[in-house]
């Protein structure tokens, strides 16, 4: 198995990593270092927790020589102002033996602060595509130095609405420059933005696309509506083995509402973030979360993408995400590295077609889990679960359904009777494995 000698590494990033305790790249640096290294463009296809902002970290770092310049010679543009502060951290990590200037920028904050930074001179500057479009129009940000664009996440940042701004970002680009793309999934908008701004791109790919980790038991419940899912979301959390649990709503409101409702009982145990959440919240309550010093996370899906999160012992969708791929996303913050997962999801009659586009895209179904007994099922539906009565394509009684909560009938394979503990399906993958 290689190792990062195998790289052809210099000293300052072999002894940052060694510092790091980092012996053997992942598939993906492996793959991506020596392409990357040509010079060429780059689209990097690999799953979450697979290691790729290192890969292409390293081979950037390894080429970006000293320079007093003021101007960013690599610009990394990123859909979150959390991304933005990982991967900052990540450059802070591989740079420790470096003489290298670099800044993360991002909108919720004062933006001279931030033009005063990049003005004073940077090597390697890190940003949401809104932010760095604004410094650029107040004319402290040019670009026309830049040699290598990064983009993390680009499908993230057309569908958060960015596409005018990262279109604009392009134009401020240089003709001649390297362009790296890396991501878990690639959608049709993305394709056609590569054939128009990457020359003839080399395709890295460190697993099939959109295909879940194999470490994740993926299990899910059929559930009527919001105070019935809370009711259910608050039986699991008695089973101890959910030790570190992040869950995704589908809005801020749900978000607000899950963590409202469980803050008298969990208190500092449960935090939320989303885009409404001040900067300073958002930063303190990923940092809880991350160090362990919470037991939940309640957030939208803007912590789905690309956030290093160590030791997520289960995924709960709270409700299911829109698209079926952001559902690949969400269960990628478990099971990462060597160790295994859970992700469990509730689905209401209105999803079931969205889970079968999920159980197309990975190959696999999701199994179900019968309604355990006990747990209250309630006809109490928030405004937003009421229906309007002219609808008729939607209008439909709510219905308390059977104790099994199935709408429609499972192949025998694809259900299991319940166990009273989702992690008793994962201790006996370990044994098989």
């Amino acid at each position: 198995m290689a190792t990062f000698d195998d790289l052809n590494l210099n000293t300052p990033l072999r002894n940052a990593l060694a510092d790091l305790d980092f012996i053997q790249p992942t598939p993906i640096q492996e793959k991506a270092f020596p392409v990357v290294s040509s010079g060429k463009d780059v689209i990097g296809i690999a799953q979450t927790g697979t290691g790729k902002t290192f890969a292409y970290l390293m081979p950037v770092l390894k080429k970006l020589k000293y320079s007093e310049q003021k101007h960013p010679r690599v610009l990394i543009v990123v859909p979150t102002r959390e991304l933005v502060l990982q991967v900052a951290g990540e450059i802070e990590k591989l740079t420790a033996y470096m003489n290298i200037r670099y800044q993360g920028v991002f909108g919720g904050t004062n933006i001279k602060t931030q033009s005063q930074l990049v003005y004073d001179g940077i090597d390697i500057l890190v940003g949401t595509p809104g932010r760095l479009f604004d410094l650029a129009m107040m004319g402290t940000l040019r670009l026309k130095s830049v040699q290598t664009l990064i983009i993390d996440e680009v499908d993230e940042m057309l569908s958060l609405g960015f596409k005018h701004q990262l279109l604009s970002i392009f134009d401020l680009l240089p003709e001649r420059r390297q362009n790296l793309m890396f991501s878990a999934t690639l959608s049709q908008e993305v394709s056609e933005l590569i054939g128009d701004y990457f020359y003839e791109p080399v395709k890295v790919e460190a697993a099939s696309h959109g295909t879940p980790l194999d470490k994740i038991n993926q299990t899910a419940y059929y559930v009527e509506n919001f105070n019935t899912k809370y009711n259910l979301f608050k039986h699991l959390l008695n089973n101890e083995s959910l030790s570190k649990v992040l869950v995704f709503a589908k809005n801020k409101k749900i978000v607000d509402l899950i963590h409202e409702k469980m803050t008298p009982e969990y208190g500092d145990k449960i935090g939320a973030i989303h885009s409404n959440k001040s900067q300073n919240y958002r930063i303190n309550s990923l940092k809880r979360f991350s160090q362990g010093e919470s037991r939940i996370l309640v957030a939208t899906d803007v912590a789905a993408r690309g956030l290093d999160i160590h030791e997520v012992s289960h995924v709960v969708n709270f409700d299911m995400p829109e698209k079926a791929s952001d559902y690949i996303h969400r269960i990628g913050r478990t099971g990462r590295a060597d160790k295994y997962g859970e992700a469990i999801t509730f689905i209401t009659e209105e999803e079931q077609e969205l889970q079968m586009e999920i159980e197309s895209l990975m190959g696999k179904h999701i199994t179900i889990i019968d309604f355990p007994e006990g747990v209250k099922i309630s006809s109490v539906l928030l405004p937003s679960e009421m229906v309007n009565p002219a609808d008729k394509s939607y209008y439909r009684q709510a219905t308390l359904r059977d104790s099994k909560g199935a709408y429609h009938e499972k192949k025998e394979a694809n259900r299991k009777e319940n166990s009273g503990s989702p992690s008793k399906k994962r201790k006996k993958g370990k044994k098989k494995k």
